[in-house]
């Protein structure tokens, strides 16, 4: 069986949700579902103290770190050579959410022998599913990758026929707060599916600097809060503080579970997306609740 570290929690995520979690041997610091990768070596932290920051002191912060070149991640180089790895899972997507630039590649040629690296660029629902399929190829588990995708389309297409000549729901999707930035990349798929329309998003680009003003002018009927990297109390927290709008519902969201982690749970955020548009239309099931009406 391959050896396997994984700098990206989305990554982590489809390993285990394909059958191969068992060969992992390394994980970043966000890699944190499901429960057991816990007990995996952690290989990468960030380098800014983001636990004890403000939302407006991380956008501060990371800004600066970026403009002078920084990294934002220091990777653990001793510990990835003592797990020799064979494959390495991470991406080059955002320099936000996990190693991905001159950090990574100084550890990556250091190691005695070189891994395959797998990077994960998914801008779409559709090249969330080709990462699945990629990584069940490299680690052999195929069968595994197909049953995981197999399910996805099952659920989204339940979720769409339920949303048949329904009418959208006007609302405003906030990947940050403070300042406020736009749903972006596959959010904004997962909104349309789910019975919404959100004008200020960015379909399969990345997430912008919107104001006040246009979310505003947008009329939104429900504002969902999902701050990339926060879970549900946290997002509830960046909520409080927004400003109130007329008519305008609000809702924290679980972001790391459902939205903000490009892996087989985005399926069950357009559940949840779909509950909070059209509840008369699509129920939610299950004992956990990973949102908050916050308005």
């Amino acid at each position: 069986m391959p050896r396997i570290v994984s700098f990206l929690p989305a990554a982590t995520e489809i390993a285990f949700a394909i059958g191969a979690g068992s060969d992992l041997v390394g994980r970043s610091h966000e890699c944190d579902y499901p429960e057991e990768v816990k007990n995996l070596p952690v290989v990468s932290k960030p380098t800014l103290p983001i636990g004890e920051m403000s939302l407006e002191e991380i956008d501060r912060a990371v800004a600066s770190q970026l403009a002078s070149g920084e990294s934002l991640y220091k990777v653990d180089e001793v510990l990835l050579r003592q797990l020799d790895p064979d494959i390495v899972l991470t991406q080059d997507l955002c320099q936000v959410c996990a190693p991905s630039g001159n950090e990574l590649g100084r550890a990556l040629r250091e190691l005695p022998a070189s891994p395959e690296v797998v990077w994960l660029t998914p801008r779409t629902l559709g090249e969330i599913r080709e990462n699945i399929g990629q990584i069940g190829r490299v680690t052999g588990r195929m069968a595994g990758a197909d049953d995981v995708i197999a399910e996805f389309l099952a659920r989204t297409a339940t979720v769409a026929d339920a949303m048949r000549d329904v009418v959208p729901r006007r609302m405003v999707f906030l990947e940050w707060t403070e300042p406020p930035f736009c749903a972006g990349h596959w959010v904004p798929e997962m909104i349309a599916i789910a019975g919404g329309v959100d004008s200020l998003s960015q379909f399969g680009a990345d997430s912008l600097r919107v104001t006040w003003e246009a979310i505003t002018a947008a009329s939104p009927e429900i504002i969902v809060v999902a701050p990339c990297g926060y879970g549900l109390q946290q997002s509830r927290t960046a909520a409080a503080g927004i400003p109130r709008l007329p008519g305008a519902r609000i809702f924290a969201v679980d972001a790391n579970a459902y939205f903000a982690r490009p892996g087989p749970r985005v399926a069950e955020g357009i559940e949840l997306l779909a509950h909070l548009f059209h509840p008369d239309r699509v129920a939610w099931p299950h004992a956990h609740r990973p949102w908050a009406d916050v308005t």
